[in-house]
């Protein structure tokens, strides 16, 4: 499991900066990991997808008991049928079996993120069916583990948000714009210690 190599700074620069944050990092030990397997990371991250961190987990918990090992060509010596068993909707089996073509295929060439920006990496990224805005910042936050993604999407970060700023939900344009400004270049690390506050088993992709 790979660290951030920016964690300390982030967390001391965050503190400075944002006196609610300050005690939130101070009550939650850990760090962000990434498991360095591109294709683990992106599944996860479609079965993850517009449900419920505990939903995900079950799903992805059945998921992985079925394919054994979670790579392209497991994934791809799954039926339709196995793959539902797994609670998956026929949209996320279909994600899943076009992301395994891809990286069986290597029609898809993760290495070339890294001479991309956060921008242009998402922009890549949405070219494979199934992955959408969220799943990409996902990757980059969890696989790549880049310092500044904001996933203005995220249910999670926006009710973390509103409880912990007293805000409404969702919380305003205008407030997320103000947070994004105060937390960059680190909003990874306060994205992390928000899902901290409202859920305290991190998150891991």
């Amino acid at each position: 499991m790979k660290k951030p190599s920016y964690w300390n700074l982030a967390k001391k620069t965050l503190s400075k900066k944002d006196k609610v944050l300050k005690k939130i990092i101070s009550t939650y030990r850990g760090t962000l990991v990434s498991r360095s397997d591109p294709f683990f990371s992106l599944c996860k991250s479609i079965i993850g997808q517009q449900i419920s961190v505990q939903a995900a987990n079950s799903v992805w918990k059945k998921f992985e008991l079925k394919a054994k090992k979670i790579t392209p060509k497991h994934v791809l010596e799954l039926n339709k049928r196995q793959l539902a068993n797994c609670g998956l909707s026929r949209q996320k089996i279909e994600y899943l079996k076009i992301l395994a073509t891809s990286f069986f295929n290597k029609t898809i060439n993760i290495s070339k993120l890294k001479k991309m920006n956060d921008e242009d990496a998402i922009q890549y990224l949405i070219q494979l069916k199934g992955v959408g805005r969220w799943t990409a910042e996902m990757f980059l936050f969890f696989n790549q583990l880049r310092p500044n993604i904001f996933p203005v999407q995220d249910i999670g970060l926006l009710k973390a948000i509103s409880k912990n700023y007293k805000t409404k939900y969702p919380p305003s344009a205008a407030k997320l714009a103000l947070l994004k400004k105060n937390w960059s270049p680190y909003s990874t690390v306060a994205t992390w210690y928000m899902w901290r506050s409202i859920d305290p088993t991190p998150v891991k992709y």
